[in-house]
């Protein structure tokens, strides 16, 4: 029996992923730390049941463990998982695969834009109910096209699917709906790993007389596996294990096929095939015996035949005819050699042209084979969402899966080579189950990167990298190995927003260096703080009073502002220097991150201070204000300040002008404030211009009229009887007092 694997079968790249962090996670977390699975981590019960031997312990729920280390599998979860997961003060590691974050970033782009999202798939399978966490209320999942019918549909509609549908089911449902709705937006999330593998499944069960599918029996992609066998007729096992193979399944069957789920590790795929070859070789030898059984019938049969033949056969009559016989066999041999003879130049010549065109044919593939690990360079020639093709000058293109593109997870190829790129690859491989040549640039980019690495740390030289990915703790960076920032590293100062890095390119300095763990550590702080103490010591050197220079504004505080002149080297502009007019607060003048020219007003290089102006770079309007007013002329200013003596008024910026109190009115007036308040738009007139003093005089009462006087009442004469009772009065009280004043004098 002739047993063939189906090309793709086991392991996808999430799955593979996914124990790869875990076993990740068991090497470096203390022994004394708990670690969990949120759920099986695949779908195969001998592996999980592998991993709890090694202490990884699955959880039904976020709350069944108070701490420890929580990995998220391949599946993924919804939003408030992860948060339920975080508010327990958990370390999560996410594990879930790129294909499936794909889907929940397409799905909740379709809910934020108010598409209503259909998911193609198993309602009840993990990664659906993850995926609808991400896909708005109004979401709704499909197993097949028939369900759409019975769904409310709304008029804007995006379809996507689980990572484990076949690709013909998602096509229907999505045909089912296009003449339903108005707006249909369609997501491919078919992860291109199952769909190869079930192609694979399919091609192989139409070949041969049955076919045994591995894998968990909850696996919904195994499963699926297993139906597409059936569908085309072959006769088809589910299996988990190679102890539930039966040897009568193979009685006269001439060729197995065998394919295995995503979750199947390769050793049960290996377990499989050996108890399936014994298979065979138990009904090699059965055939070989009865075989052996059948020829010593026959040639016992055949012996006895011989015999009697011989015995019955007669001998010629005379000489002459035996001579006769003789001549003739005599003969045959020197007729057959000219024959012999006559066809050797012809079978010389075919035999050269055979040679000929072999060497013809052996000259087209005349190339030399790579060698496994080997650092070759070759140009791109195609880019898809899962591999790049490279031309490495071989009979087929060199292949770079997407896992050993770069060392950044769920990064787009797309990002990061282009067509017709000339790349550094390493050969892993050189035919693969397909015949080509499997490549990685990742390897290849480190092999090289690791000696220029050292020798930047040991010399202390700096380099450039691009910051890829904000992470737990800090910043990655791609210098051909992953390298890390910490977030105490990015800047001078605390950074709360390091998003804002991400595609920005950082000078960096190496301040640990481990190649036998793969780890380097870098830092951008540490440069700018060495330019920021280069800088400064190049200001104070060359800064003089009176140079203008450029600046940024950094911060403000009540009393002026700081501003960066260069390289982190910051000067005080106060805020009297603001402006030639009263400035209440900085914030009225300059905001952080205004770009100006300032002028250096002063140097303190013992306690490094740096003064600046901002008034100074521009004309001092007092200089010209002769021009602009003269006595007598009138305008209209703003009343800035009411003070005790009158109140201060601004025709313009920088200069303002008094009303002194007496000018307010023509009335007496107590407190300026019962005139003008600040805020006020008053009419004055210029009754004085002094430039040097820097002093306007004005007057509001000089644009009013003056009150007219009022003529005095006239005093009416008091009438005799009148004057005869004032004197009266007068002389009684007169005498009254001074015969008291006697007394008293007497006494």
């Amino acid at each position: 029996m002739e047993v063939i694997l189906a090309d793709a079968a086991g392991f996808c790249f999430g799955v593979k992923r996914a124990l790869s962090l875990t076993n990740k996670v068991l090497s470096e977390v203390d022994p004394a730390t708990p670690i969990y699975t949120l759920g099986p981590l695949i779908h195969n019960p001998q592996v999980v049941a592998q991993l709890e031997a090694k202490g990884v312990r699955a959880l039904d729920r976020p709350g069944e463990a108070s701490s420890g280390v929580v990995i998220v599998r391949s599946h993924g979860v919804a939003p408030k998982v992860m948060e339920e997961l975080e508010e327990l003060n958990h370390d999560v590691v996410d594990a879930t695969c790129p294909f499936v974050q794909r889907a929940m970033r397409w799905a909740k782009q379709l809910s934020d834009e108010g598409y209503q999202v259909i998911i193609v798939g198993d309602r009840f399978h993990p990664e659906v109910q993850a995926i609808l966490g991400y896909a708005g209320e109004t979401a709704q999942v499909v197993s097949n096209p028939q369900e759409i019918s019975t769904l409310p549909i709304a008029s804007r509609v995006g379809v996507i699917a689980q990572t484990t549908q076949s690709v013909q089911n998602f096509k229907a449902c999505v045909d089912e709906l296009a003449g339903k709705v108005e707006d249909l937006k369609t997501f491919d999330t078919i992860c291109t790993a199952t769909e190869q593998r079930q192609t694979s499944a399919r091609e192989l069960a139409a070949k041969v007389d049955v076919m045994v599918v591995i894998g968990g029996r909850n696996s919904a992609n195994t499963k699926r596996l297993a139906e597409l066998c059936q569908e085309q007729g072959t006769v088809t096992y589910h299996i988990e294990t190679p102890d539930e193979l039966q040897r009568q399944w193979f009685t006269g069957v001439q060729r197995a096929g065998v394919s295995a789920g995503a979750s199947t590790p390769d050793w049960l795929i290996e377990g499989v095939l050996a108890r399936m070859s014994e298979f065979s070789e138990e009904k090699v030898t059965e055939a070989m015996e009865e075989t052996a059984q059948s020829v010593e019938a026959q040639l016992e049969e055949a012996t006895t035949e011989a015999v009697e033949a011989q015995s019955e056969e007669t001998q010629p009559e005379t000489v002459e005819e035996a001579s006769e016989e003789s001549a003739e066999v005599s003969a045959a041999p020197e007729g057959d050699a000219e024959v012999e003879a006559e066809d050797e130049p012809g079978e010389s010549s075919d035999t050269a042209s055979s040679e000929d065109a072999a060497e013809v044919q052996m000259s087209e593939y005349d190339v030399t084979m790579p060698t496994p690990g080997a650092i070759i360079k070759g140009k791109v020639v195609h880019v898809s969402s899962d591999e790049v093709l490279v031309d490495i000058d071989y009979k087929s293109e060199g292949r770079i899966p997407l896992n050993e593109l770069s060392f950044i997870s769920n990064a787009n190829p797309e990002d990061l080579v282009s067509v017709g790129d000339e790349i550094h690859v390493k050969v892993l491989k050189v035919d693969d189950a397909e015949g080509n040549v499997v490549l990685s640039k990742r390897r290849a980019d480190a092999d090289l990167s690791w000696e220029r690495l050292e020798n930047l740390y040991n010399s202390g030289e700096t380099l450039e990298a691009k910051v890829v990915q904000v992470v737990k703790g800090g910043l990655l960076v791609n210098v051909g190995v992953r390298g890390f920032i910490p977030a105490s590293h990015v800047s001078r100062g605390f950074e709360d927003n390091l998003e804002k890095y991400v595609g920005q390119t950082l000078e960096l300095k190496i301040i640990e260096l481990d190649r036998s763990k793969n780890n380097v550590v870098f830092s951008h702080k540490v440069v700018l703080e060495e330019k920021h103490a280069r800088a400064k010591e190049e200001a104070f050197a060359n800064l003089e009073a009176g140079m203008k220079v450029p600046g940024v504004v950094r911060r403000l505080t009540d009393f002026g502002a700081f501003v960066d002149i260069g390289d982190g080297v910051e000067g005080l502009l106060h805020v009297s220097e603001m402006a030639y007019s009263r400035v209440n607060h900085p914030s009225d003048v300059v905001s952080e991150g205004d770009e100006i020219t300032v002028m250096v007003l002063g140097v303190d290089r013992e306690r490094e201070r740096i003064s600046l102006g901002l008034k100074q770079t521009i004309p001092d309007p007092w200089s010209t204000v002769g021009e602009r007013y003269v006595v007598g002329q009138k305008v209209t200013g703003e009343v800035t300040r009411v003070v005790d003596f009158g109140a201060f008024v601004k025709l313009e910026d920088g200069i303002e002008g008094l009303v002194h109190i007496s000018e307010l009115s023509h009335k007496h007036v107590a407190k300026a404030e019962d005139v003008v308040k600040s805020g006020d738009q008053v009419e004055v007139k210029v009754i004085s211009v002094d430039p040097e003093a820097r002093r306007i005089g004005l007057s509001i009462k000089e644009l009013e009229p003056k009150p007219q006087p009022q003529p005095k009442a006239k005093q009416a004469q008091p009438t005799a009887a009148e004057s005869s009772d004032r004197e009266e009065l007068t002389t009684n009280i007169g005498d009254m007092f001074g015969d008291l004043f006697k007394d008293d004098l007497l006494r």
